[in-house]
């Protein structure tokens, strides 16, 4: 397990702290419908921290061809119809380029600068001259409002029970997923980014902000330059 991750509960749990049935388990939400609005039809997707291909399902279902990324050899086995790859995303080089780059599940939170730095060039690596980048940041208030909790519509109780700082800017998040027949827990670091920390972030990579495309800001779409 990586330091500072951890995750409890049935079945086999990835190095970040993610349980692979959990995800298995998880309803698929709005992501599928703002993500096909914001690309071409038929687009070639790099979807970079895939997991059981909770969202890359409903995009082949839409017409969209995608390459999977994950590090999970265990969470790619759930992946059907799509290219899949198994590796670091931060040093991903394929020496090829896609019409969309997506970094979902909140990843450039990463604790680690470094890291996310990583991340961020794979997607400015592997985005055509034309394409775009999408990218799912954290809501304003994910690392404040705590504790929370929502029940899911399929019946699951999802609660964000902790969000204590570490140092260096970065707090362990501690959740747990709460099922009729099962538990799962995930404790994991992030770095909160402010509006302006994360489009420097961008600007790093050589990425900017082409458009917020959710009122809340947590979905975005970037482009280079």
């Amino acid at each position: 397990m990586r330091e500072g991750y951890e995750g409890t509960g049935p079945g086999a749990i990835t190095p970040d702290g993610c349980a692979v049935e959990l995800y298995t388990r998880l309803s698929v939400g709005e992501e599928p419908d703002i993500i096909s609005a914001a690309v071409p039809a038929g687009a070639h997707i790099l979807e970079l921290g895939s997991g059981v291909g909770r969202v890359t399902h409903p995009l082949l279902e839409r017409g969209f061809t995608v390459t999977a990324v994950d590090e999970s050899a265990e969470m790619l086995e759930r992946v059907r119809g799509a290219r899949t790859i198994c590796g670091p995303i931060e040093d991903l080089d394929l020496g090829e380029t896609f019409d969309v780059v997506m970094l979902a599940s909140f990843l450039v939170h990463a604790g680690d600068v470094e890291v996310r730095r990583g991340l961020l060039k794979t997607c400015a690596r592997h985005v055509a001259e034309d394409g775009c980048v999408l990218i799912q940041r954290e809501g304003p208030d994910y690392h404040t409002n705590v504790p929370r909790e929502r029940l899911d519509p399929t019946g699951f109780t999802i609660r964000i029970v902790s969000a204590e700082p570490v140092g260096d800017g970065v707090d362990s998040i501690h959740a747990e997923y709460v099922f009729p027949d099962a538990t799962w827990t995930q404790t994991f670091l992030a770095r909160p980014l402010t509006k302006e920390q994360f489009e420097e972030a961008l600007g790093e990579a050589g990425l900017r902000v082409d458009r917020y495309l959710t009122e809340d800001g947590v979905w975005v779409r970037a482009v280079k330059g």
